[in-house]
């Protein structure tokens, strides 16, 4: 049986160096705003939640009784809004 060719292997050659990219971290597009209003919501519904329990129910819209907490939890879920919109 006769001998099969050998062949010839291939110098080894290393793949192409990657380039390093750039990061934008300044928030890009004009969304500068996004960061600091979403922290401002979660901090006004915190704010609003806590004052309605160290006052008894009696501040901050003392007229609108439980419901106070419906519009802490509304501040916090509008800073959740909010955030979908950071890149």
């Amino acid at each position: 049986m006769p001998k099969s060719r050998v062949r010839k292997k291939a110098d080894f050659t290393p793949p192409p160096e990657k380039k390093a990219t750039k990061i934008d971290l300044s928030g890009g597009g004009g969304r500068r705003w996004v960061a600091p209003l979403m922290l401002a919501m979660f901090g006004i519904g915190l704010a609003w939640i806590v004052v309605f329990y160290v006052t008894n129910n009696s501040l901050p819209v003392e007229a609108l009784g439980n419901w106070n907490i419906v519009v802490g939890f509304g501040f916090i879920a509008t800073g959740f809004v909010v955030s979908t919109q950071w890149k």
